[in-house]
């Protein structure tokens, strides 16, 4: 005689989400195209209280042209997820949103610091000899809102009077938002002009005496 027992298969309870919250990342500031400081981070929150585990997030960019990594994360066993958020170069507002059906959807806003300000550091109004160089090279700082250097940037030099020399013409802002070249006077005494521009930001004149 054998004894049949009844087979049951496994029944898994799959948690519904009743919200996703943001726990934290909103409202940081970077220079525009970086990485923001810290990541963002959310959490799903089941109709039951307790964390969502193994649920996927959607996050789009839609505002500013950045980028997130990961794309749609799955939620860990606290019911977070974790993304970095890399905002857009050309726009200060920047504006991300994460998704899970069934569920109100939840924004996250970022400020992109943009060039703001050309500032000549250190060089102005100096003198040499015909056709020599200035005794202190020329520093110009490209600066943003708050005077926060902005790196990376690019800095165009243009001797405009007086037939000098400018070396390197243009170069990129390094993590002080300065740009170092030096200015070597021209054949004939009197002023000599140098004009500094950077993209769209107004561009400013620098000058110098050969003697």
């Amino acid at each position: 005689m054998y004894a049949f027992g009844a087979c049951k298969k496994a029944v898994v309870e799959v948690a519904t989400p009743g919200s996703l919250v943001l726990v934290q990342g909103n409202n940081q500031q970077v220079q525009g195209g970086g990485e923001l400081p810290n990541p963002v981070v959310l959490r799903i929150v089941g109709t039951d209280g307790k964390p969502v585990v193994k649920f996927p997030v959607g996050f789009s960019v839609v505002q500013g042209g950045g980028s997130v990594n990961p794309g749609s994360p799955l939620s860990d066993e606290s019911g977070e997820v974790k993304v970095k958020w890399t905002v857009g170069p050309n726009e200060v507002a920047q504006l991300l949103r994460a998704a899970v059906p069934g569920v109100d959807a939840v924004n996250v806003s970022a400020i992109a610091l943009l060039p703001s300000d050309i500032i000549i550091a250190q060089g102005n109004n100096q003198s040499a000899k015909v056709s020599g160089p200035l005794p202190n090279p020329i520093v110009i700082r490209i600066v943003g809102p708050g005077n926060v250097p902005m790196k990376g940037i690019a800095v165009a030099f243009q001797v405009i009077a007086g037939g000098g020399l400018i070396s390197p013409q243009s170069a990129l802002t390094n993590a002080l938002g300065e740009v170092t070249v030096r200015w070597t006077m021209g054949a004939t005494a009197g002023t000599n002009t140098l004009a500094v521009s950077s993209g769209a930001l107004q561009p400013l004149a620098m000058s110098a005496i050969s003697q």
